[in-house]
């Protein structure tokens, strides 16, 4: 298995990025039912078989992944003009991570689980990791 992580440009905080999901898939004119968010993306991943139905789409806001979504399929996509596209279908729920500090990137790239941070609530170290994020996050350690 292997997850997607990728910025959420445009989105300032996690609060922002949870009013947008049910509008998504209509910004694309995508349909791929009521209980999805849809994020249309430039190329399909050549791993894509990993990620379906086991993976997640981690969200960079403001410099830190803060959040992933679980990625039920990935789809190819083609516009009116003939330009090939993916459309990651995720499901609704958006998953809080301890937050982790991440440099900008362009496009998406893959991340192992190994390098994934866990899911906020999973951990009863959660409150120091997030502390050490923000303090590496400030160049402090």
């Amino acid at each position: 298995m292997i997850h997607m992580i990728k910025l959420c440009v445009g989105v300032a905080s996690f609060e922002e990025l949870e009013s947008y999901r049910n509008e998504r898939a209509h910004w694309w004119d995508a349909d791929y039912g009521e209980d999805v968010h849809v994020h249309r993306t430039r190329m399909m991943p050549k791993r894509a078989g990993e990620m379906e139905g086991q993976a997640s789409l981690y969200w960079v806001i403001a410099g830190q992944v803060v959040c992933r979504q679980p990625i039920l399929r990935l789809a190819p996509f083609t516009n009116q003009e003939g330009k090939n596209y993916c459309d990651i279908i995720l499901a609704p729920e958006l998953i809080r991570t301890i937050p982790y500090p991440k440099r900008p990137f362009q496009g998406w790239r893959y991340l192992s689980p190994a390098d994934a941070p866990p899911d906020l609530g999973a951990n009863e170290n959660a409150g120091s990791m997030a502390l050490a994020a923000d303090l590496a996050r400030l160049g402090l350690i």
